[in-house]
C-alpha cells in the first residue's frame, strides 16, 4: 500500500508536513495509513506536546495596584454594607424617576453603547466559530467550444470541510477573549445606563437651581422697583437727593441685567436636560420641583466593594484577562498546527452524473504546519499582544484608582457640604432680617440709599449662595451613588439590555 501523497517541502515561510491523503469510492476505503507513517505521526505528536510546555507570562495588576484598604480614609462610619435602595427614588422626586426612564429609552449616547454591545456579542460569536469545522458547498458548469468540432459540457458538485485541531488551546484562547470582550461591552452598557441616570439627575438639579436663581432675580427686580418708587416719593417730598434717585435707577437696571443672565442660564439648562432625554432642545421642559432633602450618609460599602460593583472596573478587568488570553494565543501561534480537511465531489458531462455514486470521489487530508521563518512577524505579533496586555494592566489599575478617588471625594465632601449648607442658610436668614430692618430705617429717613442697596446686595448674595450650596450637596450625593454604583430601577421599556433578549 502507498500514500496518495506524502509531501515535505520548505519555503522561506513555512515547513509543512502534508500527511495522509485518503481516497475512497462508493463509500469503500481503498487506502490506509502505513505503519511507518503512524510512527512518524507519533514522533511529531510527542515533539508538539513537548513544545506546548512553553507558556506566556501571566499579566497581573498586583505590582501596580496599592493594597485595598478595609475602610475609606474620609470616614469609617459609613463603610457598612451598601444599602440596597433605589437611589433615584431616594432623592424623593417622582418627576426625576420619570425623566430617568425616558432618558434610558431615548438617549442617543445610550443607543450607541447598545450598538457597541451588540457588535461585541457578534464578535464573540465570530471568535467562537473558529472552534467548529467549516463546511462549504460548491457547484460549477463549464462549456468548452473548440475551434473545430462540437463543444462539450461538464458539470461538477462538491462538498468540502476543514477543521483545525486546537492542540495548544490557541483557538480556545481567542474564543474566550471574544467572550470577555462581549462581557466587557455589557459592563460598558451598564456603566452608560448608570452615567445617563446620573447626568439626568444632575441636569434636573441644575435646572432647579437655575429656576430658583431666576426667581430670585425676579424678586430682586421687584424689590429694586419698590426701592426706586420709595426713593422717588422721598425725593418729591424733599427727603432724598436726585443722586439717590439715579442710584436707585442704576440698581434696578443692574437687577434687570442679572435677571436676563439668569433666564439665559435657565433656558440653557432646560435644553441640556431635553437633549439627554432625546427630545428636541426647545427649552420648554417643565421646571417644577425643589431640591431633595439629603439624609445622613450611611451604607456606602468598603473600597473592595467597588472592584465588583462598578461596571467600568469590571469591564477593565475583563479586558485585562482578554488581553492576556490574546497574548497567550499569539505565543502559541509559534507552535505547529494540525488541520484536518476533507471533501467529496462528483461531476460529468450531464447533470444526472452529479447524482451518480460511481462518479463520487472523497478525500481526507491531515496536515501539520510548523512556522520556521516569517521575517519575525509571529514574534512581533506576540510582543505586540504582550504589550497590549501590559497596557490593559495599567488601564485596569488606573480605573480602580479613579473609582476610589471619586468615592473618597464624594464621601469627604458630603459632610463638608452639609456644614456649608447650614452656614449659608443662617447667613441668608440673617441677611434677610437685616434687609427688612434697613428698609424700615430708610423709609423713616434713618438709613441712606447706600445702606439699603448694601443690605439688599448682601441678602441676594447670601440667598444665591444658599441655593447653589443646596444644589452642590444634592449633586455630590448623586456623584457618590455613581461612584459606588448604587442600585436604581427603570421601567422595563426603558432598559436597553432588555432589547438584547438576555
Amino acid at each position: 500500500m502507498s500514500f496518495a501523497n506524502v509531501l515535505v517541502f520548505f519555503d522561506k515561510n513555512l515547513l509543512t508536513f502534508a500527511m495522509g491523503r485518503l481516497v475512497w469510492r462508493d463509500c469503500g476505503i481503498h487506502h490506509a495509513l502505513e505503519h511507518r507513517m503512524q510512527k512518524s505521526l507519533l514522533i511529531i505528536a510527542t515533539a508538539l506536546t513537548t513544545a506546548s510546555c512553553a507558556s506566556i507570562p501571566a499579566f497581573q495588576p498586583d505590582t501596580l495596584l496599592p493594597p485595598t484598604p478595609e475602610n475609606w480614609s474620609s470616614t469609617a462610619d459609613a463603610s457598612g454594607e451598601i444599602a440596597s435602595q433605589d437611589w433615584v427614588q431616594s432623592l424623593g422626586a417622582p418627576r426625576l424617576a420619570t425623566l430617568v426612564d425616558e432618558a434610558l429609552a431615548a438617549n442617543p449616547g445610550l443607543a450607541q453603547s447598545l450598538a457597541r454591545y451588540d457588535a461585541a456579542r457578534a464578535g464573540a460569536r465570530i471568535a467562537g466559530s473558529s472552534r467548529l469545522p467549516s463546511l462549504s458547498l460548491s457547484s460549477g458548469y463549464t462549456r468548452t467550444e473548440p475551434y473545430q468540432g462540437s463543444g462539450s459540457d461538464s458539470f461538477s458538485l462538491g462538498l468540502s470541510s476543514s477543521w483545525e485541531a486546537d492542540l495548544w488551546g490557541r483557538v480556545r484562547d481567542g474564543a474566550n477573549a471574544g467572550g470577555l470582550d462581549a462581557d466587557a461591552a455589557a459592563d460598558d452598557l451598564g456603566a452608560a445606563r448608570l452615567s445617563v441616570a446620573g447626568f439626568v439627575a444632575k441636569g434636573w438639579l441644575g435646572l432647579i437651581e437655575a429656576r430658583q436663581q431666576s426667581e430670585l432675580a425676579q424678586r430682586d427686580v421687584q424689590r429694586s422697583r419698590n426701592s426706586l418708587d420709595l426713593t422717588e416719593r422721598r425725593f418729591a417730598r424733599g427727603l432724598a437727593r436726585s443722586s439717590d434717585v439715579r442710584t436707585a435707577r442704576s440698581a434696578l437696571a443692574s437687577s434687570e441685567a442679572a435677571l436676563a443672565s439668569r433666564e439665559r442660564v435657565e433656558t440653557a439648562a432646560a435644553r441640556s436636560l431635553e437633549t439627554l432625554l432625546g427630545r428636541y432642545p426647545s427649552g420648554q421642559i417643565s421646571r417644577d420641583g425643589d431640591f431633595p432633602e439629603i439624609d445622613q450618609l450611611a451604607g456606602v460599602g468598603a473600597p473592595s466593594d467597588l472592584l465588583v460593583r462598578r461596571p467600568d472596573v469590571r469591564a477593565a478587568e475583563r479586558r485585562l484577562v482578554a488581553a492576556g488570553l490574546r497574548a497567550d494565543a499569539a505565543g502559541k501561534a509559534l507552535f505547529p498546527s494540525l488541520t484536518l480537511s476533507g471533501g467529496s465531489g462528483s461531476g460529468g458531462v450531464d447533470v444526472a452524473d452529479l447524482f451518480d455514486v460511481d462518479t463520487v470521489i472523497s478525500s481526507l487530508t491531515a496536515s501539520i504546519a510548523a512556522p520556521i521563518f516569517a521575517g519575525g512577524r509571529l514574534r512581533a505579533q506576540r510582543d505586540q499582544a504582550e504589550a497590549n496586555a501590559r497596557l490593559q494592566v495599567a488601564a485596569y489599575v488606573s480605573t480602580v484608582l479613579t473609582a476610589w478617588q471619586e468615592a473618597e471625594n464624594a464621601i469627604y465632601a458630603d459632610d463638608i457640604l452639609a456644614r456649608r449648607v447650614a452656614s449659608l442658610e443662617q447667613a441668608f436668614n440673617e441677611a434677610a432680617e437685616a434687609e427688612s430692618l434697613v428698609t424700615r430705617q430708610y423709609s423713616s429717613g434713618v438709613a441712606t440709599i447706600f445702606d439699603l442697596l448694601n443690605a439688599q446686595s448682601r441678602r441676594i448674595s447670601a440667598e444665591s449662595q444658599y441655593i447653589s450650596a443646596r444644589r452642590d450637596r444634592a449633586t455630590n450625593r448623586v456623584d457618590l451613588y455613581l461612584a459606588i454604583a448604587g442600585d436604581f430601577s427603570a421601567a422595563p421599556s426603558a432598559d436597553p439590555a432588555a432589547q438584547t433578549g438576555e
